[in-house]
């Protein structure tokens, strides 16, 4: 069983290079429109057991979000007009964005979305070794411009691959960077087969980004594991509630399974996901998730 995993996830890893080409057969590229709808189940008793109304991260943003505007990965008034468009850019928002947030941030169900378009810049700009000397950079998948996770941020000031990894937001330590490192080899995210130490989609250089502005502060693992599986929450509800369905069904409280294994490949990843959908559907004969999208 462990042997046939394994293969699942190599095999995985050559995928981003064909919905690759089937991008650039089709538009010439791989893009993905960052937006911040999310789609909410109509399960709310199971949905309001996995994720709160709001919830209080580990973390501070502080002036990040004007220093990513001046770096230039976020322009600002292309980041304006996504949000004022459909007149959605708040008080809140602007903070985020151009002010200085020195509270702990906060996610809820209206700004999820945000957050995550935020973490994107973040991530994706953030001089990392996981960017520079991981899967990502890997000759045999061409060149990292070309993913989702990068090709589809339209938001910079110029070409996104001019901030790939080419600012210093925070120093990581050595032991914070092998931290990133290694909690980011177990998260993996129900839209993709790869964990965020290959963020090949806009929700892994999101999650990237989040981890490490977490390792920066100080954050534990089990904090690190913890939080991204709220954060993960927020942005898949309706496939962890088909995880806590499925957990239910085997006898398993789903509360007592510990983040770091909800987050793994079994549960989190694209094809272990669509296993256990498929399982919840046989029992049941319905699915109350669905595989994630990427262009949340």
């Amino acid at each position: 069983m462990e042997e046939n995993r394994d293969n699942l996830k190599k095999s995985f890893y050559i995928l981003p290079i064909a919905i690759l080409i089937f991008g650039i057969i089709i538009s010439g590229t791989f893009m993905i429109k960052p937006d911040s709808k999310i789609e909410w189940s109509k399960n709310e008793t199971l949905t309001a057991e996995i994720v709160p109304d709001e919830a209080v991260l580990p973390v501070v943003w502080g002036d990040l979000g004007a220093k990513l505007v001046e770096a230039g990965i976020i322009n600002e008034m292309k980041f304006r007009s996504l949000y004022e468009i459909r007149d959605e850019f708040s008080d809140e928002y602007e903070k985020l964005l151009l002010g200085s947030e020195d509270g702990n941030l906060k996610i809820n169900k209206d700004n999820a979305g945000y957050l995550l378009n935020l973490f994107w810049a973040l991530g994706l700009a953030q001089s990392n070794p996981v960017l520079t000397d991981g899967p990502m950079n890997d000759p045999q998948y061409g060149s990292p411009a070309r993913f989702a996770s990068t090709g589809g941020w339209t938001l910079a000031s110029g070409d996104a691959m001019d901030h790939y990894s080419r600012h210093d937001f925070f120093d990581l330590s050595e032991d914070q960077q092998k931290l990133v490192e290694e909690v980011s080899k177990n998260i993996y995210r129900p839209c993709c087969g790869n964990s965020v130490h290959f963020p090949d989609c806009n929700h892994g250089m999101a999650m990237l980004g989040l981890l490490e502005l977490m390792a920066s502060q100080g954050a534990t693992e089990e904090e690190m594991y913890d939080t991204a599986f709220l954060v993960n929450s927020f942005w898949f509800p309706g496939n962890y509630e088909t995880v806590a369905e499925y957990l239910a069904l085997e006898g398993i409280d789903w509360q007592k399974v510990p983040a770091k294994d909800l987050l793994g490949f079994t549960y989190s990843s694209a094809q272990g996901y669509q296993k256990i959908a498929l399982e919840v559907q046989k029992r049941k004969g319905n699915v109350s998730g669905s595989v994630g999208s990427c262009g949340v």
